[in-house]
């Protein structure tokens, strides 16, 4: 329903409500006031009726109470990253008043048990948990990425993000503190925390912010590693996929929930900051290799690497110009003005998109046009690798396995048959390769978006290949491959995780071509989505149906999501 729309006497009255809970300056109805929380940064723009920007959880409980009288649907928004879709609205036929409820000003972290652990309120970002652990020299579960464009802890764990991290696995927890419609109808609390809170819903939600409890309320933390069970699972080479959004395993309740239900807070583990860490650039003209490197590794009598990114020349490419400014901006600006800067940009799209012969694109197209006369920011080594080899890998590791995975590098590159090199990098080479890394998702999306007039769509696939994958960079046959004009491929490769971002040529249907290459992609017993979830991008497997169907029966929250009937009834 288009918030331009007349507004019923019911509605209105609903609106009243929210303005009564939170403030009437809390409470945006008008379209242009919407949009900014409706568009993401890649999908988004459906019609909402209302945005509610609560400062408490007992706002948020109390006006979900509100969206249940008035029969709203209510999409969860921790943070506006718009990836896939599952944050904001789409464009299907919805037959309900959408209620998007922004959480970013709940952001309270709360260290438990000698910061070993952390309670993140919903709106907390990556960002906001990892300063909170800086003095305790720990570090969250993901440690960059989308962090830079305000990504939160919540969206992280509802989505199974799996991040560089590769010891570490997806975002997970089995505990957490969440609002659901049971099959009555009715809206209840669910406190599986681990934190006694009381059975008040609206006095233990108060007391949850307010961080208001004892050590004897809180359950004892796990042992403390730099690890989890996943680094063992990962280093068995088997014909399935490491970590995808529909496997079983890291399936509970708000982990893996898509926004099916209303998550207060998650209890994480937190982990020992790495110290010194050492890092390989290394580049060769053949995937093969790299493949065979990453076996050896993971079967070497020694602890995991920390990350292991990979990137094609074409994911280079783009990074490297159609990412220059998102790289200028990670480097040397803080998170804080980092995660302005792109709301800014997201905003400044969102006004001049409605100036005619102007765009939706409009800052991307300023900044493009200015950094395009910077001078090359990457450092030589990098551009050499670049004009060098086709592939390129960028592995940390451990100080301690500093030495022993130099000589297993260096044993590898002395076959004739495995052409490459390796390198270690400087503190700058180091930052600045992975910031490169990390600039090809948004490099993919601003090439796509300042060239809209001459080429075809964005089409992003996100998947998990299978861990015996000895091809796992695909080859596309000649009738999707003229549908492209350009294929970057990157991803956690130790995972083997890989994003691959394709744009279309001038009058593709995108939405045919992608679900054709995901056809090839499962008939190779790849699983799609690995770590972005189902947004409103991919075919959703009846097990995930059933899945969400378990955590909202009534299909309360987020309806729509992975291409479901955005219907009220399930059937």
């Amino acid at each position: 329903m288009p918030s331009s729309q007349p507004v019923t006497e019911p509605q209105q009255k609903a609106l009243d409500e929210f303005k009564a809970i939170m403030g009437a300056d809390k409470v945006l109805h008008a379209e242009h006031a919407t949009r900014p929380f409706s568009k993401g940064y890649r999908f988004g723009g459906g019609a909402l009726f209302a945005v509610l920007r609560p400062t408490s959880l007992v706002e948020v409980w109390k006006a979900l109470q509100v969206c249940l009288e008035h029969d709203f649907m209510v999409i969860p928004q921790a943070s506006n990253t718009g990836l896939t879709g599952g944050s904001g609205p789409g464009f299907q036929d919805y037959d309900r008043p959408i209620v998007l409820i922004s959480t970013h000003l709940i952001n309270r972290v709360h260290l438990i048990n000698n910061a070993q652990e952390a309670i993140s309120l919903a709106g907390t970002t990556l960002i906001q948990l990892t300063d909170a652990l800086k003095p305790h020299e720990r570090e969250p579960h993901s440690v960059i990425g989308s962090t830079s464009i305000g990504a939160s802890v919540i969206g992280g764990i509802a989505n199974n993000s799996g991040g560089s991290q590769i010891r570490k696995g997806p975002a997970f927890t089995r505990e957490a503190i969440y609002a659901r419609v049971n099959e009555q109808g009715s809206l209840e609390l669910v406190n599986h925390l681990g934190i006694s809170l009381g059975d008040d819903p609206e006095v233990a939600l108060d007391r949850l912010q307010r961080g208001d409890w004892s050590p004897a309320d809180v359950t004892a933390a796990p042992e403390d590693s730099k690890e989890t069970e996943y680094a063992e699972y990962l280093r068995q080479i088997e014909p399935s996929p490491a970590r995808y959004n529909s496997n079983p395993k890291y399936l509970f309740e708000a982990s893996g929930s898509a926004g099916k239900v209303m998550v207060f807070a998650v209890r994480t583990r937190t982990f020992p900051l790495e110290k010194s860490p050492t890092t390989f650039y290394i580049g060769t003209h053949t995937p093969r290799a790299l493949e065979e490197i990453r076996r050896r590794f993971l079967s070497a009598d020694m602890p995991l690497p920390i990350a292991a990114e990979y990137m094609g020349r074409s994911a280079f490419d783009l990074a490297e110009k159609y990412g220059k400014d998102t790289f200028v901006f990670l480097k040397y600006l803080s998170p804080a003005v980092q995660t302005r800067m792109f709301a800014f940009k997201t905003w400044a799209n969102g006004v001049f998109s409605k100036v005619p012969g102007v765009g939706l694109t409009f800052a991307d197209t300023v900044s493009q046009f200015i950094f395009d006369r910077f001078p090359a920011q990457l450092p030589k080594r990098l551009m050499d690798y670049r004009n060098r080899f086709e592939h390129h890998l960028i592995l940390t590791v451990s100080d301690a396995q500093r030495a022993e995975s130099e000589a297993l590098l260096k044993d590898f590159f002395t076959s004739e048959k495995n052409l490459g090199e390796f390198f270690i990098c400087t503190a700058d080479e180091e930052k600045s390769a992975n910031l490169n890394r990390f600039g090809a998702a948004s490099a993919a999306t601003r090439y796509a978006g300042v060239k809209r007039k001459e080429l075809g769509e964005l089409i992003p696939i996100d998947v998990a290949l299978c861990r015996d994958d000895w091809d796992w960079l695909e080859t596309l046959p000649p009738e999707i491959a003229d549908q492209l004009d350009v294929a970057a491929y990157y991803g956690h490769f130790f995972c083997h995780v890989m994003h691959q971002d394709y744009v279309a040529k001038k009058g593709v249907d995108p939405h045919k071509l992608h679900d054709e290459i995901q056809e090839l992609l499962e008939a190779r017993g790849a699983k799609l989505p690995a770590e972005h979830n189902y947004g409103r991008l991919y075919r959703m497997p009846d097990a995930m149906v059933e899945h969400f169907k378990r955590l909202d029966p009534t299909n309360t929250f987020n309806a729509g999501i992975g291409g479901t009937s955005p219907k009220k009834n399930w059937a």
